[in-house]
């Protein structure tokens, strides 16, 4: 279906466009998109996806393009926030029937929420490439680090971690039978740094440079500022380290499972993709920066993952390339109520009969990630049918939260 609502398409203002791709929108969210499109730098126009809700300064599930310049906080804190999947030779019947010892498996051998690994050896050959252009990063910006306790090795120590809120590594089964893992995680600790210090570093410039803003949240650098390029690099050093740190928590994932299965190989090569993130691309005959906060990169051909919630069907999808979109689709399903809201709400009992069939935690502490919370994947699919074409319907049968 095409763009259901637009605002500010005839704005006397000079307010860009707002192009929303669902009817099932906030008013908050709402105000936050015509807030993004009142700045000076925002253009052609900005696209909102069919998960779109509520954010922090930025709306989640928005694509802001910008012009010679960036906003730290569109991008947010976990900087390269993303997914991964694999496809296995194995059938769901090959499975066994007793999977709470593989979800413990898995569980044992990933740290989940704050936790990291005990010993930086097992990744140093990840890490390594990494820690020279870190180094370049906080030398020039030292209050980065000054943010984290034990800074200098916990990056190190939390490659291959899960993190917590809605972070998920899963075992899932096709629409043909077969098996996949899937997880999602990002930066983790020192892409927060990052992103938390760039952004109170953006809202003081703002500040000095007597600019008022709508919302502070929506400072941002100009190209023309060294602040600009050292941010650049430093997204771009936590958008990596997102990529590999699920790269190598899937290695861990895998050899988890490995003694419980029979011999299989990966059938499907990795889709390993970011829904929080910025990057230079060319749209409408312009050379733009554009931020995905909670969108992922749904190019003509392109695979990706949209994760519906815990207990709830997840799709592979592969993009159309729609212009409008600036060539993006939704990260998932997108909350409907605060997790908060849905602590209040929702008993355990209430959770245990959403993820019914499903081998994962039902204890109060992830009653704020109930489906109920959540949009229905269904209607969030049907409402980007002109964005992505589904390849692969997914189920879980092991859910494991941070």
């Amino acid at each position: 279906m095409p763009v259901f609502i637009e605002f500010n398409k005839a704005n006397s203002k000079g307010d860009v466009p707002i192009k929303v791709y669902t009817h099932a929108i906030d008013p908050k969210a709402i105000t936050q998109l015509k807030n993004t499109a009142t700045l000076p730098i925002v253009g052609p126009h900005v696209a909102a996806m069919p998960d779109v809700h509520l954010g922090v300064g930025a709306t989640v599930g928005s694509v802001i393009p910008t012009r010679n310049a960036i906003i730290p906080a569109a991008v947010g804190v976990d900087i390269g926030c993303g997914m991964n999947a694999i496809q296995l030779s194995l059938r769901s019947t090959q499975l066994p029937d007793n999977l709470a010892l593989m979800r413990s498996a898995i569980e044992r051998a990933i740290p989940v929420g704050l936790s990291a690994h005990k010993r930086i050896s097992a990744r140093d050959a990840a890490c390594n490439p990494l820690a020279a252009s870190l180094e370049k990063i906080t030398k020039a910006h030292p209050d980065i680090k000054k943010r984290l306790k034990k800074a200098d090795t916990l990056w190190v120590t939390q490659m291959a971690t899960l993190g917590s809120g809605n972070h998920f590594i899963e075992v899932c089964i096709d629409e043909a039978g077969y098996v996949w893992l899937m997880l999602h995680s990002g930066s983790r600790g020192m892409g927060n740094a990052i992103g938390s210090y760039f952004i109170e570093r953006a809202r003081k410039q703002i500040e000095n440079r007597a600019r008022k803003l709508i919302d502070k949240n929506l400072a941002w650098f100009d190209e023309a500022q060294t602040d600009f390029h050292d941010y650049m690099a430093a997204v771009n050093w936590a958008q990596e380290y997102a990529r590999i740190n699920r790269q190598e928590m899937m290695k861990l994932t895998l050899r988890a499972i490995e003694p419980f299965l029979p011999k299989f190989t990966i059938t499907h090569e990795a889709i390993n993709c970011h829904h929080n993130y910025v990057e230079q691309e060319q749209h409408f005959g312009e050379t733009l920066y554009i931020t995905r906060k909670g969108a992922i990169n749904a190019k003509r051909g392109q695979l990706g993952i949209i994760p519906g919630s815990m207990g709830d069907k997840s799709f592979i999808v592969r993009g159309l390339g729609n212009a409008d979109s600036f060539c993006s689709c939704s990260h998932g399903a997108g909350r409907v109520m605060s997790r908060s809201a849905a602590r209040q709400r929702f008993t355990r009992e209430d959770l245990a009969t959403q993820t019914r069939g499903v081998e994962c935690r039902k204890d109060s502490r992830v009653i704020d990630e109930i489906p109920a919370a959540y949009k229905n994947i269904d209607d969030v699919m049907n409402n980007q049918s002109d964005l992505v074409d589904i390849v692969h319907t997914l189920k879980q049968v092991i859910c494991i939260k941070g």
